[in-house]
């Protein structure tokens, strides 16, 4: 659980009821935290969209009758336990970072910050991962 930092911003662009927040110019703590969020969330989705990509791919070399098959887990089970791992890492090192601002407006930005980058950071990994071979 990332805490309640992430959630508020979450909870404030979730559904029918997200706020009118131009992200250009966010006026507020409240709008930057919002854009923040919203720009993890895109973050997030790129992050998605490439993991299929690479899973397939990964799943693919496992099925390839010509891969050595030595005893060890397959291209995707180690894929997947990466990146079970990497989720946990990301969500508890941006914890960490956001503590910075603890209990303060800006914990959320910090947090979303963080879980930004990281995360496309990690879509980049899956890209090279996936462009390999």
């Amino acid at each position: 659980m990332i805490g309640a930092a992430i959630f508020l911003a979450a909870a404030a662009v979730s559904g029918a009821n997200e706020p009118d927040v131009s992200c250009e110019h966010p006026t507020s703590q409240l709008e930057m935290n919002i854009c923040s969020f919203r720009d993890f969330r895109q973050a997030d989705r790129e992050l998605n969209d490439q993991w299929k990509i690479t899973a397939e791919i990964q799943k693919g070399f496992d099925r390839d009758p010509d891969v050595v098959k030595d005893g060890r887990p397959g291209y995707f089970d180690t894929l997947l336990a990466a990146q079970r791992a990497w989720l946990s890492y990301r969500d508890t090192h941006c914890r960490s970072e956001g503590y910075s601002m603890r209990g303060g407006s800006a914990e959320p930005l910090v947090t979303n910050g963080c879980m930004a980058q990281l995360t496309r950071a990690r879509t980049a990994q899956l890209k090279d991962l996936a462009e390999e071979k």
